[in-house]
């Protein structure tokens, strides 16, 4: 690859050169799949989420796990192992750069669960490769990259699943319905809550890097840094502003996704005004891990988005839906009895007793769009960057739907890129 150039053009240049699962033994829903049926993964980022993600792609035997990718040796060679004695032989094979993987014609999709700033880098390379792609949350960085992903999907016409695991529970999916057939009459108020992150702690003192970790690829297109104890860990990952915005996005991007998938996933699901405070953590993770955001939708509707549970709310004059993972609440209770047509698509057959990502393997196979598509994630991680650059600026973030940019701020505006430049990793 060339160094110092464009981000579109290091990614031309690098082209060329949760809560458990049910775990429903798959022979028992359908037999052994033939090999035209199955569909190949690669699952790029085997540490924390990424884990959980592999386990459940192993259930189906509709789909086969033929590579791994992982910046630490011993995480892919395990998974690699594990996965190879699923399925009785040499079936997966271990890779150190991910990039190795996409050259590679039997590979039809890429599960990408990497440290939060390597979302857009293998989402993009694996689109423009001709791979279907399923990315965790947050989606990226920027509402600038964001917007790359986003036209990368419709450009290119891939299958795109987002890492919302929440659509594939029919509980939530019925807490939507409710929302979207108007049981609750005119609604006034939206409130989303989500875990906030560590206010102290993680070191910034260097240390030797240790063996078996490929650092300069694990940092990829963030910032340089020195490698310390907490850099690679889950929290250093999660909750240092040189890979991601934190809580905000890494866990909003549950309960926001919920709202916005209420609101039919329409551009409108995104507030235009946002406003509000937050305190950041310190020492590595500087990120915001306490906030307070107010704002409102264009038809006048109030929107609240704090730290604390995981839960979305609506409240109309006839009452309120509350929306979480582990259940769906309504006042009055007698709501929830409502009688409603079909409105949001129904769990796939042959996903059933599995999950989320077999919804994504599914759809590789009959091109219809996942239960948590492009945009999905495109409105829903978007309000995420405006409540971090409201919580950076400390002014109101207005935001022109037609437009899809902050308007009335230059500053702000601005914030909607994140310039980060580290050949030849260039974004």
């Amino acid at each position: 690859m060339k160094r110092d150039v464009p981000r579109r053009g290091f990614l031309k240049a690098a082209l060329a050169a949760g809560a458990a699962p049910m775990v429903v033994p798959s022979s028992l829903l359908y037999g052994e799949a033939a090999p035209s049926n199955r569909v190949n993964i690669a699952s790029v980022g085997v540490g924390g989420q990424g884990s959980g993600l592999f386990g459940t792609l192993l259930q189906p035997d509709w789909i086969r796990v033929v590579a791994v990718a992982d910046c630490f040796k011993d995480r892919r060679e395990s998974r690699t192992a594990q996965a190879n004695e699923r399925y009785k032989g040499d079936v997966c094979k271990a890779y150190r750069d991910f990039r190795e993987i996409l050259a590679r014609s039997d590979v039809d999709g890429v599960v990408c669960a990497t440290p939060d700033h390597w979302h857009h880098h293998v989402a993009v390379l694996a689109m423009q490769a001709g791979k279907d792609v399923y990315v965790e949350k947050p989606l990226t960085l920027s509402i600038d990259d964001n917007k790359h992903v986003r036209e990368t999907v419709q450009k290119l016409g891939r299958v795109f699943q987002y890492g919302t695991q929440q659509r594939s529970s029919s509980h939530i999916r019925t807490g939507c319905e409710l929302v979207r057939s108007g049981v609750l009459g005119k609604i006034s108020r939206v409130e989303v809550d989500a875990p906030g992150g560590v206010l102290g702690g993680g070191s910034l003192e260097p240390i030797p890097v240790p063996e078996g970790l490929d650092y300069d690829m694990w940092l990829g297109p963030s910032r340089e840094r020195p490698y310390t104890k907490d850099r690679c860990t889950p929290n250093g990952a999660y909750h240092s502003s040189d890979c991601s915005i934190g809580f905000l996005g890494g866990w909003g991007a549950h309960p926001l996704d919920v709202m916005c998938w209420a609101m039919d996933d329409a551009p409108a699901s995104v507030p235009i005004e946002i406003e509000g405070a937050g305190e950041r953590g310190q020492g590595l993770f500087d990120t915001f891990e306490r906030w307070d955001l107010r704002g409102r939708f264009a038809d006048g509707v109030e929107f609240v988005f704090k730290h604390g549970g995981d839960r979305t709310t609506f409240i109309g004059e006839n009452g309120s839906i509350s929306i979480a993972r582990g259940y769906l609440k309504a006042d009055p209770v007698d709501i929830l009895r409502t009688p409603l047509p079909q409105r949001l698509n129904p769990l796939r057959a042959n996903t059933t007793g599995f999950h989320h990502t077999a919804d994504f393997a599914q759809c590789i196979k009959t091109r219809e769009v996942p239960c948590s598509g492009i945009e999905a994630a495109y409105h829903s991680d978007n309000i995420s960057h405006l409540a971090n650059i409201a919580c950076h600026t400390g002014r109101k973030i207005k935001w022109d739907i037609a437009k899809q940019t902050v308007i009335g701020d230059d500053e702000a505006q601005k914030m909607m890129l994140r310039k980060i430049s580290r050949p030849p990793y260039v974004a």
